[in-house]
């Protein structure tokens, strides 16, 4: 289904820092299908757990409170690129998990060639991690997977991206949908991008969980 392309909002003032490019170790390579493989491996998400992450997926819409004013948790979690978020399809019980469907709409680095408007199912989420996968015409094109784990001090966090087609039909076209689609400059916005938004789990998680 074809939306208009949405406008970024105005930045959203949030009382924390955004997590620097240098805080995780990333990495962009191609496969031997040429899909484009990113990888992040998260600074320690200090004070936070699996399942503080794990709930925080399942609540991700609503609003919060910062400073006394409601914000939409989604534009507080990226308070630059992130647009829109909403539930196409919720869980078979009714809920937030595994074969519920989102709408992402975001801009990495707020810049306008880095615009997506994408559905994304839900294929797990539980302690261990939240996964995310986009099909066009039954073909995986896109996976988004989270893994998370309870280390000292805090919660380890690591995502890897890939983008494209597996097989030989992968092999012929991911080299053009790399080109016109989703380029490897998006690729690497991308990392900024996921960098900061886990990072402020930080931030946002303590004031909002359930305790």
């Amino acid at each position: 289904m074809f939306h208009p392309r949405l406008p970024l909002p105005p930045r959203r003032s949030v009382p924390w820092m955004l997590k620097p490019f240098d805080s995780a170790e990333t990495s962009l390579r191609y496969d031997q299908h040429a899909r484009m493989v990113m990888t992040i491996r998260h600074d320690i998400l200090k004070g936070l757990s699996p399942a503080m992450l794990a709930w925080w997926f399942r609540n991700i819409g609503g609003d919060m409170d910062i400073d006394g004013r409601p914000v939409n948790k989604y534009l507080a979690w990226h308070p630059i690129d992130h647009i829109k978020w909403e539930l196409v399809r919720p869980a078979p019980d009714g809920a937030i998990g595994p074969g519920a469907v989102f709408r992402i709409v975001e801009m990495f680095n707020a810049d306008p060639a880095n615009y997506i408007d994408i559905r994304d199912e839900v294929i797990r989420l539980n302690n261990d991690g939240f996964t995310l996968v986009q099909r066009r015409l039954g073909i995986e094109v896109a996976r988004l997977n989270h893994d998370f784990a309870a280390v000292g001090g805090g919660a380890s966090y690591f995502s890897t991206l890939t983008i494209g087609m597996a097989g030989p039909l992968g092999r012929i076209a991911n080299p053009l949908l790399h080109r016109l689609v989703f380029t490897e400059g998006m690729g690497r916005a991308w990392l900024r991008h996921n960098i900061e938004e886990v990072g402020a789990l930080e931030h946002i998680l303590p004031r909002i969980y359930p305790r």
